[in-house]
């Protein structure tokens, strides 16, 4: 793994970056990482049963999507929402007859509120039209295979594919630099174990020496191991 200022990069095969996924989700974990954002870049990480060409793909124009309005929210279509501005700007100009100034200022803002949100509404159900298809045909196409949201900012790149089979970057980088720092320090750890059980494991020789007919190698105090 690679650290720098942009994030924890992973360079190898598919089971190497889920692993590196795997890792930095445990390190979040450990740091007290939780809630929708936690659990957003969980999903999305690469899976050892997955596809970069299909379920990233899917996954990244689903999180990339254009989220609803607050007209959407509030179950109203852009033709409802510009009915209810013209019913608007009608009491703003009854309250002007009326000489009530304040009321027709208030029902006119109103009015252009609801006109706002109409186009709003309206807008973001165009661009779902086409998203899908930009996302997926498009983007994946010209940049790699990315997540983006408060916690966590992360993408994916697959750059060669040889002999030895593809060949895949992911980096994830933690956006709170206090928080990249707690992840930084457990990712470390698990890197320490990793090389300490590489150097202290004993590799059983003494099954394949009588396998092969030649007497065991020797260490100091009689055993039968060597260290790798």
């Amino acid at each position: 793994m690679e650290e720098s200022i942009s994030g924890f990069k992973q360079r190898g095969g598919w089971g190497d970056i889920v692993e590196h996924g795997e890792r930095i989700t445990q390190a979040l974990r450990e740091v007290g990482a939780d809630g929708d954002a936690f659990h957003d870049f969980d999903d999305w990480r690469p899976k050892s049963h997955e596809r970069i060409d299909e379920d990233v793909s899917e996954k990244t124009a689903e999180q990339a999507s254009v989220g609803e309005g607050d007209g959407e929210l509030a179950g109203k279509t852009p033709g409802e929402d510009l009915q209810t501005a013209g019913e608007k700007l009608t009491e703003s100009y009854e309250k002007v007859e009326a000489d009530d100034t304040e009321g027709a200022v208030e029902r006119w803002g109103e009015s252009i509120g609801h006109v706002a949100r109409a186009a709003d509404s309206a807008s973001r159900k165009a661009l779902r039209k086409v998203e899908n298809t930009v996302y997926r045909k498009v983007m994946t196409q010209l940049a790699p295979y990315y997540f983006d949201n408060e916690l966590v900012s992360a993408n994916v790149q697959q750059v060669g594919r040889g002999e030895a089979g593809e060949t895949f970057v992911f980096e994830v980088n933690v956006n709170d630099d206090e928080l990249k720092a707690k992840v930084s320090a457990i990712l470390a750890e698990y890197e320490s174990e990793i090389d300490r059980w590489h150097v202290e494991v004993e590799k059983e020789t003494g099954t394949v020496a009588a396998a092969e007919g030649v007497e065991p190698p020797e260490k100091e105090g009689g055993s039968e191991s060597t260290i790798t």
